[in-house]
């Protein structure tokens, strides 16, 4: 091979680590589908899932979620988002690295079609407790559902960590609204 190919394909190769590394150093590490977008939900619609099934990385537990589709209510990431219902949760399990701490970001609303106005759950790491919330959907709407940001920090004890989302509102099929699951290593 030439001088000149060989050093046009070296420039080659260096263009493009230079052109991946400043896009992955910005963008925040997700663990698995955070913002709900596999699988697709019917355009305007929801689909249930019910216990022991998966939403993508995502399983049921406690009672039905609803993943909701496209078009049907506002989403914060991308097109989806999951009302965990009156008693419904989901969890994931994810690779981490025991004594490092992580910090959990996710965006809440409610689903705004019906009582009671205060929508309320738990986020909770390896089956503990980590934060309770709650969510007052009055004056939201499908178009306006308000998300507010949400965080919490927690440090590794096994090589893999169960994060559950899951809603203590009672007996109503509307519940807690989550999207845009962010598990990033390091404190904010």
């Amino acid at each position: 091979m030439s001088s000149s190919r060989l050093s046009a394909a070296a420039m080659t190769v260096a263009a493009m680590l230079a052109i991946g590394s400043p896009t992955s150093a910005r963008t925040p590490s997700r663990f698995d589908d955070g913002s709900f977008e596999y699988p697709r939900a019917p355009v305007n619609l929801f689909t249930p899932y019910y216990p022991g099934q998966s939403i993508g990385p995502w399983l049921v537990t406690g009672q039905t979620v609803d993943l909701i589709g496209q078009g049907t209510w506002q989403a914060t990431e991308g097109d989806q988002s999951v009302d965990l219902n009156a008693a419904g949760a989901v969890n994931q399990t994810f690779t981490t690295t025991p004594g490092t701490t992580y910090t959990v970001t996710y965006a809440l609303a409610g689903n705004p079609d019906n009582n009671p106005p205060v929508k309320t759950g738990k986020a909770l790491v390896d089956g503990q407790d980590r934060q309770d919330f709650s969510f007052d959907t009055t004056g939201r709407s499908h178009a306006d559902m308000g998300y507010a940001r949400r965080q919490f920090t927690f440090v590794a004890a096994n090589p893999t960590t169960e994060l559950t989302f899951a809603s203590t509102t009672g007996a109503d099929h509307h519940g807690p609204v989550i999207d845009d699951v962010l598990v990033t290593a390091g404190s904010p």
